[in-house]
């Protein structure tokens, strides 16, 4: 991309609040579940979508906002998808308990299996570039490895459906959160795990009755924070023993049951999310004040995601199909 290049030798400079549309994307006929630009700087014009319409899709997000290619390996809706490190590939499951890692290019499946359980969460490991843990509908979660096609370990949650997993830095520790909110206590709403041994480091992180339908981590400190269906977001450090800040919270935005994706800047000065009302929030990391707020869709606004090049690019997607890009 024309656009990028000039970025590309410099530092990323400060982010800043998008304020206007550039590109409405609008070829998906489900709710967009998921968007992720592509995390090697020189193609990261690429933007993945996954859809409850069965597809997974590849857009120039940049120069064009036009649909490269869609993908339709799967018979159910797409819950997840994540770009593999190299961005020649990416790994996607969904609803039809199938995983399938596509060579972007050719459409080809690099690696297929099926699980016993309706996948909604995925990630990569960050120094393992064959590993991948999923989690869905199920008490257990499991990491896989693409050389083998073969589990490589499962996470015993006893919880019934896993909603996000986030790795912590270096991936030793990962955490996950869950369905788990009983009336009188809400242990195991986040765990964290060893990632090697399995074992369970602690279910005793956030003790409000709410589940976090999303996870993220701060890109320069050790704090990640958890999306509520309390309409808030919380902040925790992300080392032990994964203490709550109890001086920060974000609210403002509504999350009423849907899978609302929160994000930071890639320079970690803002935390913006999407809100069930078609809003999006913008908030100043440190104040944890909202500096504003964009109207950017008719139904939920589900993601919300800045350009990891390019400093006030935003891409976002909503209930109804949409994927619009603000500058």
């Amino acid at each position: 991309s024309e656009l990028i290049k000039p970025y590309l030798g410099s530092k990323y400079k400060l982010s800043e609040i998008p304020k206007s549309l550039i590109f409405y994307m609008s070829k998906h006929s489900g709710p967009v579940n998921e968007i992720q630009w592509c995390p090697v700087r020189e193609q990261s014009h690429m933007l993945l979508s996954a859809s409850m319409d069965k597809t997974v899709k590849v857009w120039d997000a940049v120069d064009t906002g036009c649909c490269l290619k869609t993908y339709s390996c799967h018979s159910c809706a797409v819950r997840a998808a994540q770009w593999s490190s190299c961005g020649r590939r990416f790994l996607s499951g969904g609803f039809d308990s199938t995983l399938h890692l596509t060579d972007v290019e050719t459409g080809k499946q690099i690696f297929s299996s099926k699980t016993e359980f309706r996948i909604s969460t995925l990630k990569f490991h960050p120094t393992e570039s064959n590993v991948f843990i999923c989690g869905g509908f199920s008490p257990e979660v499991k990491a896989w490895d693409i050389r083998t096609s073969k589990v490589l370990r499962v996470y015993k949650a006893s919880v019934q459906q896993t909603l996000d997993i986030l790795f912590l830095p270096e991936g030793k520790e990962f955490l996950t959160s869950t369905d788990a909110v009983s009336r009188d206590s809400a242990d195991r709403t986040i765990i964290a795990w060893d990632f090697q041994s399995a074992a369970k480091i602690s279910n005793q992180i956030f003790h409000e009755r709410y589940t976090c339908p999303s996870l993220t981590l701060h890109p320069k400190e050790s704090v990640f924070v958890a999306q509520t269906n309390g309409n808030y977001m919380a902040l925790f450090s992300a080392q032990r023993p994964y203490r709550i800040n109890k001086k920060k919270r974000y609210e403002g935005h509504k999350v009423e049951g849907f899978a609302v994706g929160c994000e930071f800047s890639p320079d970690g000065t803002l935390l913006v999310t999407g809100s069930s009302d078609g809003k999006v929030f913008f908030y100043n990391y440190h104040t944890s004040r909202i500096i504003r707020t964009l109207s950017a869709h008719k139904e939920a606004c589900v993601s919300a995601i800045f350009h990891p090049v390019l400093p006030s690019l935003l891409a976002t997607c909503d209930w109804a199909g949409e994927i619009k890009i603000w500058q």
